[in-house]
């Protein structure tokens, strides 16, 4: 154990300011928050897999894109008419 470099992290902490003690807090709750989520992340990961029979999920991204700008075009194309008139 490295005595001097927990010493050295109280003295640190002591000398932080209220409004700093409460950030530190908040960054060493957050981790702890993502500790507890990742079983659930995983549970949930493979939950799916055993839905989709072990297949993974890859999309095509060039079909999603093509797919993107064809809604998008709708959306556009009419507006862009509509005020010429």
């Amino acid at each position: 154990m490295n005595i001097q470099l927990v010493e050295s992290l109280a003295n640190a902490i002591k000398a932080l300011s209220t409004e700093e003690r409460e950030l530190l807090n908040q960054k060493l709750t957050y981790q702890s928050h993502w500790q507890n989520l990742r079983p659930k992340i995983l549970a949930n990961a493979q939950a799916i897999q055993q839905r989709r029979n072990g297949q993974y999920f890859d999309p095509d991204i060039d079909q999603i894109i093509y797919q993107v700008r064809e809604e998008r075009d709708q959306q556009l194309l009419p507006d862009s008419f509509s005020s010429e008139e």
